[in-house]
Protein backbone atom coordinates (compact mmCIF):
# COMPACT_ATOMS: atom_id res chain seq x y z
CA UNK A 1 0.00 0.00 0.00
CA UNK A 2 1.77 3.53 -1.07
CA UNK A 3 1.77 6.31 1.32
CA UNK A 4 -0.53 8.67 -0.31
CA UNK A 5 -3.25 5.81 0.37
CA UNK A 6 -2.23 5.67 3.62
CA UNK A 7 -2.98 9.22 4.10
CA UNK A 8 -6.38 9.25 2.29
CA UNK A 9 -7.65 6.40 4.48
CA UNK A 10 -6.44 7.89 7.84
CA UNK A 11 -7.84 11.52 6.59
CA UNK A 12 -10.87 9.77 5.64
CA UNK A 13 -11.03 8.02 8.92
CA UNK A 14 -10.55 11.56 10.71
CA UNK A 15 -13.21 12.85 8.64
CA UNK A 16 -15.74 10.24 9.32
CA UNK A 17 -15.06 10.00 13.22
CA UNK A 18 -15.35 13.69 12.93
CA UNK A 19 -18.39 12.97 11.33
CA UNK A 20 -19.73 10.73 14.50
CA UNK A 21 -18.21 12.86 16.97
CA UNK A 22 -20.68 15.62 15.40
CA UNK A 23 -23.43 13.29 15.49
CA UNK A 24 -23.36 12.61 18.68
CA UNK A 25 -23.02 16.22 19.92
CA UNK A 26 -25.53 17.32 17.81
CA UNK A 27 -28.26 14.81 19.40
CA UNK A 28 -28.90 15.89 22.37
CA UNK A 29 -27.65 20.04 21.89
CA UNK A 30 -29.95 20.96 19.08
CA UNK A 31 -33.80 20.95 19.41
CA UNK A 32 -33.93 19.94 15.85
CA UNK A 33 -33.55 16.24 16.94
CA UNK A 34 -36.42 16.33 18.71
CA UNK A 35 -38.22 17.27 15.44
CA UNK A 36 -37.00 14.65 12.99
CA UNK A 37 -37.39 11.85 15.36
CA UNK A 38 -39.47 12.27 17.64
CA UNK A 39 -39.22 12.76 21.52
CA UNK A 40 -38.29 9.16 21.72
CA UNK A 41 -35.97 8.97 19.63
CA UNK A 42 -33.75 12.33 20.94
CA UNK A 43 -34.34 10.76 24.57
CA UNK A 44 -32.63 7.30 23.40
CA UNK A 45 -29.63 9.44 21.24
CA UNK A 46 -29.50 11.82 24.40
CA UNK A 47 -28.64 8.85 25.67
CA UNK A 48 -25.49 8.33 24.06
CA UNK A 49 -23.55 11.79 24.92
CA UNK A 50 -21.46 10.43 27.53
CA UNK A 51 -19.99 9.31 24.18
CA UNK A 52 -19.13 12.26 22.86
CA UNK A 53 -15.40 13.09 24.71
CA UNK A 54 -14.27 9.58 23.80
CA UNK A 55 -15.14 10.24 19.89
CA UNK A 56 -13.08 13.66 20.42
CA UNK A 57 -10.16 11.49 21.63
CA UNK A 58 -10.49 8.67 18.74
CA UNK A 59 -10.51 12.19 16.31
CA UNK A 60 -7.79 14.04 17.52
CA UNK A 61 -5.63 10.25 17.55
CA UNK A 62 -6.53 10.19 14.20
CA UNK A 63 -5.87 13.98 13.32
CA UNK A 64 -2.41 13.44 14.92
CA UNK A 65 -1.49 9.96 12.56
CA UNK A 66 -2.89 11.99 9.50
CA UNK A 67 -0.87 15.38 9.97
CA UNK A 68 2.13 12.57 10.86
CA UNK A 69 1.43 10.58 7.13
CA UNK A 70 0.89 14.10 5.38
CA UNK A 71 4.23 16.07 7.07
CA UNK A 72 7.13 13.46 7.25
CA UNK A 73 9.49 13.15 4.35
CA UNK A 74 8.84 9.59 2.51
CA UNK A 75 11.42 7.06 2.65
CA UNK A 76 12.81 7.30 -0.72
CA UNK A 77 13.24 10.95 0.04
CA UNK A 78 15.58 11.18 2.43
CA UNK A 79 18.03 13.31 0.20
CA UNK A 80 15.01 16.21 -0.39
CA UNK A 81 14.74 15.72 -3.70
CA UNK A 82 11.52 14.44 -4.02
CA UNK A 83 8.42 17.26 -4.86
CA UNK A 84 5.58 17.09 -1.99
CA UNK A 85 3.53 19.35 -4.41
CA UNK A 86 1.11 16.24 -4.96
CA UNK A 87 0.45 16.53 -1.19
CA UNK A 88 -0.95 19.49 -0.70
CA UNK A 89 -4.67 18.66 -1.12
CA UNK A 90 -4.29 16.08 1.06
CA UNK A 91 -2.66 18.69 3.67
CA UNK A 92 -5.95 20.90 3.18
CA UNK A 93 -8.01 17.95 4.08
CA UNK A 94 -6.31 17.02 7.13
CA UNK A 95 -6.40 20.68 8.19
CA UNK A 96 -10.49 21.21 7.31
CA UNK A 97 -10.87 17.47 9.38
CA UNK A 98 -9.22 19.35 12.47
CA UNK A 99 -10.79 22.67 12.39
CA UNK A 100 -14.00 20.38 12.42
CA UNK A 101 -13.00 18.39 15.34
CA UNK A 102 -11.93 21.58 16.97
CA UNK A 103 -15.08 23.16 16.37
CA UNK A 104 -16.99 20.60 17.52
CA UNK A 105 -15.16 20.60 21.06
CA UNK A 106 -15.63 24.17 22.03
CA UNK A 107 -19.52 23.32 20.87
CA UNK A 108 -19.60 19.94 23.20
CA UNK A 109 -17.84 22.03 25.84
CA UNK A 110 -20.70 25.15 25.51
CA UNK A 111 -23.78 22.89 25.40
CA UNK A 112 -22.36 20.61 27.93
Amino acid sequence: MSGKTRVIGTAGGALGLGAFAAAVGACCGLPWAVALLGVSGAVALARLSFLLPYALLGAGGLLAVAFWWVYRSPAVCADGTCDTAGRRPLRWIVWVAALFVIGLGAVALTVG
